[in-house]
C-alpha cells in the first residue's frame, strides 16, 4: 500500500502537535527544568521547551517558558488548563477575565498559579537584567487528543464564568476548607511564595510531615505541597500515572519500584527538579538536607474534580495500608534496605536522623 492510502490509525494528535512548534522536547524519568534545553518558541515569542516525563500517563504535559530581561510572552487563550510553578526570576502575569477585568498580579521564585479556563493572558518579567523561567502543567494532551482540532482549542470564544474565582484570588486571597487531615484543601489561583505557605499536619504519612490540597482557579488539575521535616521521609505509595512532583526546598533522593522488583530505581533531586512515577510504581521521598524539604505535586484530576475513578481510589486511599486495600506501605512493612540507604545518604550529608520514634533504627 502506497503512503497516499496509508490508513490513518494510532495517531496521537497531541504529540504531533509538539513536535510541529520546533522546540526541544526532553523526555526521560526526572528532569531537572533549569537545565532542560530551549530554542525559540514562536507560539509564545519567547524561549522554551517540552518536557514529557515518561510517567506522565495520557492527560498531561510539562511546558517550560525562559523570558529575556524584560521580555514578555504572545497574548494565549485556550482551552486547556495550566497550572504554572515559577522556577527563577521575578515578573507579572495579566489575566483578562470573561468579565472584560484586567487582573495583574506579581510573581518571584517558587510562586504558584493557575490560568482560568480560556481567559486571555500574557507573561512578562519585570526584571531589566535577570531571567525569569516558569514551568506549566497542562491538560493539552487531553483536549487535543480529545478533539484533535487546534482552533477548537487555541481558538474558541466559550467564556467560563464560574472558572474565575473571587477577585482576591488573584492577589494571593485564599479560601481554608478543613475536611481532614491530608484532605484539607485552599481554594485560589494564586499563591506568592509556596515555600512559605503554611500546610497542615498529616501524620498518617509518616514522621510529622505536613499538607496542603489547592483547588486552583475551580480547575480538574490537582496540586498539593507537602513537606518533609529534618531527618525524616515519607511512608512509601503507589497510584496511577501523571502525578509531576517538583522539588521545592531542601535536597534529597527519591526510590522506585514495582512490587516484587528487587532494584531501585533512584532520583536525586533539589529545586528545579520534576519527576513522575509510572502508574502503580511505589516510591517513597527521603530529606537529606539541614532544613525541612517541601514538595509540590500536580496531576490531572483534583480533589473536588477527581475526573477518573481511579484518581477517586487515591484520594481515598492515600494514606491507608496497602493491606487495608490503600496504596501505601507502613513503616513496619518496608523492605529493611531502605531505611539503611538513608542513614547512611544522612552520614554523607552530617544530618542526624529524626526517625527513631517511627523506626527500630536498632535493627
Amino acid at each position: 500500500m502506497d503512503a497516499v492510502n496509508k490508513p490513518r490509525m494510532l495517531l496521537d494528535p497531541y504529540l504531533s502537535w509538539a513536535e510541529k512548534e520546533g522546540v526541544p522536547i526532553t523526555e526521560d524519568f526526572g528532569v531537572d527544568l533549569l537545565k532542560v534545553p530551549i530554542a525559540h518558541w514562536p507560539r509564545m515569542g519567547v524561549e522554551g521547551g517540552i518536557v514529557h516525563l515518561k510517567g506522565r500517563g495520557d492527560f498531561v504535559s510539562v511546558f517550560v517558558l525562559d523570558l529575556a530581561p524584560g521580555a514578555k510572552t504572545e497574548p494565549q487563550k485556550h482551552l486547556f488548563e495550566e497550572v504554572v510553578y515559577v522556577l527563577s526570576g521575578h515578573g507579572s502575569t495579566v489575566v483578562e477575565t470573561s468579565d472584560g477585568h484586567n487582573h495583574s498580579f506579581e510573581w518571584g521564585p517558587k510562586s504558584l498559579f493557575a490560568l482560568p479556563l480560556n481567559c486571555r493572558y500574557q507573561h512578562f518579567n519585570s526584571s531589566g537584567r535577570e531571567r525569569a523561567r516558569l514551568s506549566s502543567t497542562n491538560s493539552l494532551p487531553t483536549m487535543l487528543n480529545l478533539f484533535h482540532n487546534e482552533a477548537f482549542v487555541f481558538d474558541n470564544s466559550f467564556q467560563f464564568m464560574d472558572r474565575q474565582g473571587a477577585p482576591g484570588f488573584f492577589a494571593g486571597e485564599g479560601n481554608f476548607i478543613p475536611v481532614r487531615p491530608g484532605r484539607n484543601m485552599w481554594e485560589t489561583n494564586f499563591i506568592p511564595d509556596l515555600a512559605a505557605f503554611e500546610l497542615k499536619a498529616w501524620d498518617q504519612r509518616g514522621a510529622g510531615g505536613s499538607s496542603m490540597m489547592f483547588i486552583l482557579a475551580e480547575g480538574t488539575i490537582h496540586a498539593h505541597s507537602s513537606q518533609m521535616p529534618v531527618g525524616t521521609y515519607k511512608k512509601a505509595h503507589r497510584h496511577g500515572a501523571d502525578f509531576h512532583v517538583f522539588a521545592v526546598t531542601g535536597h534529597g533522593y527519591s526510590l522506585f519500584w514495582y512490587d516484587g522488583e528487587k532494584d531501585f530505581i533512584r532520583v536525586d533531586w533539589q529545586h528545579g527538579v520534576v519527576f513522575a512515577p509510572s502508574d502503580q510504581m511505589f516510591h517513597q521521598h527521603f530529606n537529606t538536607s539541614e532544613h525541612p524539604a517541601r514538595y509540590l505535586a500536580v496531576a490531572m484530576g483534583s480533589l473536588r474534580y477527581p475526573f477518573t475513578a481511579n484518581k477517586r481510589r487515591v484520594f481515598m486511599g492515600m494514606d491507608v495500608n496497602v493491606k487495608d486495600g490503600g496504596c501505601q506501605i507502613e513503616y513496619e512493612h518496608q523492605d529493611p534496605r531502605i531505611h539503611k540507604i538513608f542513614l547512611s545518604e544522612l552520614g554523607k550529608h552530617g544530618v542526624k536522623s529524626g526517625m527513631a520514634k517511627f523506626v527500630n533504627e536498632a535493627a
